[in-house]
């Protein structure tokens, strides 16, 4: 009978640990990566490579430079909606526009770093 009640406890004991580590992994894995959200502020990085398009335009009166710009303006057109894409699956959070963030918590993330890298901007 004792060791029957001892048993019992010891399987009790060992189901409890296992239920506790099984939902601890859970949260760390599932429910904590969906808290995660990243926010990128397009407007910052589309006015600093305005300002380098700008600053290329005014700087020289030669037309060879002035198509490197252009052809830079083009690639920077051509990346951006592409760069915005990947972001959601390089974080593996939800992206939105920084100006949609009333304000920061310990689960919002700055992805606009990674935004510029991913377009060349400044």
């Amino acid at each position: 009978m004792k060791n029957s009640i001892a048993q019992f406890f010891l399987n009790a004991l060992l189901s409890i640990l296992i239920v506790a580590a099984g939902l601890a992994l859970y949260d760390r894995t599932v429910i904590r990566a969906a808290l995660v959200i990243g926010m990128v502020d397009v407007a910052e990085v589309y006015r600093a490579k305005e300002a380098e398009f700008t600053q290329i335009l005014t700087r020289t009166t030669l037309e060879e430079d002035r198509q490197k710009a252009l052809l830079m303006a083009r690639a920077f057109a051509q990346r951006l909606p592409v760069a915005l894409e990947e972001l959601p699956r390089d974080c593996n959070c939800l992206v939105v526009l920084k100006s949609a963030i009333a304000g920061p918590t310990p689960h919002t993330v700055d992805l606009t770093p990674l935004l510029r890298r991913k377009v060349n901007a400044p």
